[in-house]
């Protein structure tokens, strides 16, 4: 059973707007939050020449947006576009002689360990992504400290915010006070998020876009919108509603 049948819900920014209302009430998560979220995927789109929407957007402006489904106002919500990324996957002893040094993944995420639905979760607070999550750690010695760059899903900005909680950068439930104004997660900042723009402001690829990202920061490609603090270990994680994966890549 999904929302859509039991309460007449047609898009997924309902399906997913409840549960996101749950996380708001049990634990004080605001829309300032969120809109921290949205706010620094458009900063780093303006430095993204092939990003869809580049122009500086504002809280005010953010907030101030008409709603699409409570909580969700118009920037909360992904763009879609066109494009493509091509991924190789090899032995590391078959990728000599390569122009680029491979990239190393360190372990990935693939659990689904309750039913595929957006609604029927034991925690309602908690989603897919806590499931990849999971067995992605269970899989390496690293943690969530080890992290220095993030391309996290974001097909609405809470998305984003279940990603952070479920890879474990907070005890769960106290994402408002992780986000706070968003600084973090500026190039500058000690965990650089989404740093094309994500699918917020850079375009959705269905996910493959963060994966393209993450290859193209470790290898120190990234130009004005290069993180600073010459990321060795990225994660990506993609999905989160009701189906979830995530990865570890590294350039060591």
């Amino acid at each position: 059973m999904c929302i859509r049948d039991s309460f007449g819900a047609v898009s997924p920014s309902s399906w997913l707007a409840m549960p996101a209302q749950r996380y708001m009430h049990d634990f004080g998560l605001t829309r300032e939050h969120l809109g921290a979220i949205a706010l620094n995927a458009r900063r780093h789109a303006g430095l993204n020449p092939d990003a869809v929407y580049r122009e500086p957007l504002t809280m005010e402006e953010y907030l101030g947006s008409r709603m699409i489904s409570e909580p969700f106002c118009l920037y909360d919500c992904d763009v879609p576009c066109d494009g493509a990324t091509a991924v190789i996957v090899s032995r590391r002893d078959a990728a000599s002689g390569l122009a680029r040094t491979p990239l190393t993944v360190e372990s990935v995420g693939t659990g689904m360990l309750e039913r595929a639905t957006w609604d029927q979760r034991r925690d309602l607070t908690t989603m897919a992504a806590h499931d990849a999550a999971a067995t992605m750690w269970e899989r390496t010695t690293l943690t969530a400290r080890d992290i220095d760059h993030a391309q996290l899903y974001d097909g609405f900005s809470f998305l984003t915010v279940q990603w952070l909680d479920a890879l474990g950068f907070f005890p769960h439930g106290q994402a408002g006070d992780f986000i706070g104004d968003g600084e973090r997660f500026g190039l500058d900042g000690s965990l650089p998020l989404n740093t094309s723009g994500g699918q917020l402001s850079g375009g959705r690829l269905h996910g493959v876009g963060f994966l393209h990202e993450a290859c193209v920061q470790l290898w120190g490609e990234g130009g004005d919108r290069q993180a600073r603090n010459a990321p060795e270990l990225a994660v990506v994680a993609v999905g989160g509603g009701p189906v979830a994966g995530s990865l570890l890549l590294s350039n060591r």
